[in-house]
Parts: structure tokens; sequence; C-alpha cells
């Protein structure tokens, strides 16, 4: 088995998969931020990002925002 410390490229992850990994890093971004080294919580938003940006790649219209949560 590969090692891979930053896990799997989130662009080789299925659409299920990369559902669970970001609700996984949003569950436990907290914890990272209070109670993690600054190396963790360094990977912690790396990993973030980079599941964000393909979710958005794979989703655009994820992006628009809510009318209803708007103030506009």
């Amino acid at each position: 088995m590969m090692h891979r410390p930053a896990g799997i490229p989130a662009q080789e992850l299925t659409d299920v998969d990369l559902v669970r990994e970001l609700r996984h890093l949003h569950r436990t971004r907290h914890d990272a931020f209070i109670a993690g080294s600054e190396d963790a919580f360094e990977t912690h938003t790396a990993r973030m990002l980079e599941l964000e940006r393909e979710y958005l790649r794979r989703f655009p219209d994820a992006a628009s925002p809510d009318p209803r949560r708007t103030r506009a």
C-alpha cells in the first residue's frame, strides 16, 4: 500500500468520498484550530482547500448563494 501523508488526491476521490471527506474536515476544523499544532492546522487547511476547490470544480452551481441567506 502506498503511503499518502496528504491523503488521496482530491481529483481521484469519488463524489461520495469527496463529500464524506469534506464533512469530516468541517467537523474537525475547530479542534485543529484550538488543540492542534501549527503544522497540523496548516495541513488541515491545505487539505480542506484542496477538497473544497475540487468540490466547486465538480459542482459549480453549489457556489451560488442561496438568496434566502443573503441580505440583498
